[in-house]
């Protein structure tokens, strides 16, 4: 299979979208990574992004749709699950929500769970590929099950050209993590991302709890497999004084070979932080070295990138 690069142009968009309603595979960006996108209404096609990526297929996808409006034959909704949609969205928060009961959803999307996760993103391209294609999309990172996600084009064509049938270059992601995952029912942030639980709380009037372990049998939502976004490099964390060899990757007053924020602005951290990885795990691997990574504030924003930083450094499955 010949995977084909699309620009974002108007008529490379609308071909796209007709590939979707086709049951093919495109990958696209949104502001967080570039996601690999199916037809939701399709149980071939679907079942296809779990073989795509190797995707453990007790693992339940995100649904992509262009705005509230398209959500409800999906979801049943509660006041406080449409004041935090109103305040996020579209952008990069992901809400879990009870299932309607004539949904239609493919089974292969939700994994057996009752609930549904669903997104509006911002990315003018994703708004304009999902008008065209006329479906939710379902849509995991567009990366190798358990790896370092994408954030340009490249990175999807480095692993997943001649698995899938396009891809839509549209530059890198501007957010470069994931969709914080909140659960409005239990109030819980299920994945930490860009969108904090201090910022919901102010939404809501209520606190929020947060899921901080891990779930390798049956998730309810992405992100919590306790091995995720992982080099094939060894990873240590919080390192102050590297290692002779080591590819160290700084963050504010520590100074690496290469670093996620000079600054030590969290949000410039995460927008670098895949990249970042890639980079010095392609290095690591060129010495036979380990990459060792400088500590990162655990709070706002840094919350999101200590999450993907443990998963990257836990051991991976057999």
């Amino acid at each position: 299979m010949k995977t084909t690069r699309f620009s974002a142009s108007n008529d490379d968009i609308t071909t796209a979208g007709d590939l979707l309603r086709a049951g093919q595979l495109v990958a696209f960006r949104t502001e967080t990574v570039y996601g690999l996108g199916a037809n939701a209404h399709d149980q071939t096609a679907v079942q296809r992004i779990y073989t795509a990526k190797g995707r453990p297929s007790f693992n339940p996808l995100i649904v992509h749709i262009p705005s509230i409006d398209a959500t409800h034959t999906f979801a049943r909704w509660s006041d406080e699950a449409r004041a935090v949609a109103d305040a996020f969205w579209p952008g990069p928060l992901t809400l879990v929500l009870p299932l309607a009961a004539d949904h239609g959803i493919a089974p292969a999307v939700l994994a057996g769970n009752t609930t549904i996760a669903l997104r509006v993103p911002q990315t003018a391209s994703a708004q304009a590929l999902l008008r065209a294609a006329g479906c939710p999309i379902a849509a995991p990172s567009a990366n190798r099950s358990g790896q370092i996600s994408p954030t340009t084009a490249d990175h999807v064509m480095t692993e997943l050209s001649g698995r899938i049938e396009a891809v839509i270059d549209d530059g890198p992601c501007r957010v470069g993590i994931e969709s914080t995952i909140y659960d409005p029912v239990q109030r819980i942030i299920l994945r930490h991302g860009s969108i904090t639980g201090e910022q919901i709380a102010q939404v809501t009037g209520h606190s929020v709890t947060y899921y901080d372990g891990s779930n390798d049998h049956s998730p309810t939502a992405p992100g919590q497999l306790s091995s995720h976004y992982a080099p094939n490099a060894a990873l240590r964390l919080n390192v102050t004084a590297p290692a002779a060899g080591d590819v160290y990757i700084g963050y504010g007053a520590y100074r690496g070979e290469l670093t996620l924020s000079a600054q030590g602005d969290a949000h410039e951290a995460a927008a670098a932080l895949y990249a970042t990885l890639r980079r010095a795990d392609d290095l690591a691997m060129t010495r036979g070295a380990a990459i060792a990574i400088a500590p990162v504030p655990d709070e706002g924003i840094g919350r999101a990138l200590n999450d993907r930083l443990t998963r990257a450094a836990a051991p991976k499955s057999a």
